[in-house]
């Protein structure tokens, strides 16, 4: 079984060819991605290890969503005795993709 580890949106990722991925909101043209940055990819038993990164290596996904945002988190700040409260909502952005090619 081949895997790689990526890097991408100060997250790591142990990716397989098909899987489907939601990561950090990415800035893409197109329908397809290019991750340069492939910190170890193992072929069975060969396992190539960056130090840190490794030359030559990407893993190449296509675009599934572009732009979506994840649930709703609630964050709610409370201070007793005070009466103090505060609600918030927050949607982080995301993008999802589907690893199609791992190559190095």
């Amino acid at each position: 079984m081949t895997f790689a580890v990526i890097k991408t949106g100060g997250k790591q990722y142990k990716v397989a060819e098909g899987d489907v991925l939601m990561i950090e909101k990415l800035d893409v043209d197109g329908d397809t991605v290019t991750f340069n940055e492939v910190l170890l990819i193992t072929d069975g038993d060969k396992v190539t290890l960056g130090k840190p990164m490794i030359k030559g290596a990407t893993v190449g996904a296509k675009v599934l969503i572009a732009e979506g945002k994840d649930k709703k988190k609630m964050v709610f700040k409370y201070k007793s005795k005070t009466r103090q409260r505060k609600k918030k909502g927050h949607r982080q952005p995301f993008t999802k993709v589907q690893i199609t090619k791992i190559s190095g």
